[in-house]
């Protein structure tokens, strides 16, 4: 009976021992508004995206960002090589939502879990940036136009915010969202192809 006990302990804590170790959210998900490259992935619309194509919510990585978090040409794929085909520019050619600068827009997240959140913050490229190149933080203006603090709250299900699109951008820009996790190390990020026109 003793030796039963034991296994039965050993084989729990066997189980358990990789999620106290990793810290890893359980959380996941990917802007919906605009979408996701991993959402176009998730659809179809873009084809060759490897498994970023069944998991478009797993994109999560070190948290910190821009003075931490993953590397440069590494970023929309949140430093994970697994999603490697999402920091591939394909000459510029992601499909991209048309958005009008200094507009009112509804910024979403879509969940398939949901956790304590710090903030939900919106970044965008520079005008001039390259779409051809993988994104880098010098792409990027320096603050979010976007930045919502959350206080370690946890959304109740999708969440969505009205903002308003940057403007001084023309063509083809990438938005980066950043959903930063209260109680891990991690975050989330999320890059979505917009065209100014």
């Amino acid at each position: 009976m003793r030796r039963r006990t034991t296994l039965t302990l050993a084989g729990a804590l066997a189980l358990a021992t990789p999620l106290i170790i990793t810290g890893t959210a359980y959380a996941h998900g990917y802007t919906s508004n605009p979408p996701s490259r991993s959402y176009r992935c998730s659809t179809g619309e873009v084809s060759d995206c490897g498994n970023i194509t069944y998991e478009p919510q797993s994109v999560e990585g070190p948290k910190g960002f821009p003075d931490a978090g993953p590397a440069d040409g590494k970023i929309c794929a949140a430093g994970k090589s697994e999603w490697a085909q999402l920091d591939d520019p394909r000459n510029g050619d992601w499909p991209a939502e048309k958005v009008t600068g200094g507009q009112s827009y509804t910024f979403g997240w879509h969940f398939t879990a949901i956790h304590a959140t710090t903030s939900f913050r919106f970044y965008i490229t520079k005008e001039g940036w390259d779409p051809t190149k993988p994104l880098t933080r010098a792409d990027l203006e320096s603050t979010p136009f976007l930045n919502v603090d959350y206080g370690g709250k946890r959304p109740s299900g999708d969440w969505s915010q009205q903002g308003t699109m940057p403007t001084g951008h023309t063509g083809h820009h990438l938005i980066l969202g950043v959903w930063d996790i209260a109680d891990t190390g991690n975050a989330f990020y999320s890059c979505a192809d917009v065209d100014f026109g």
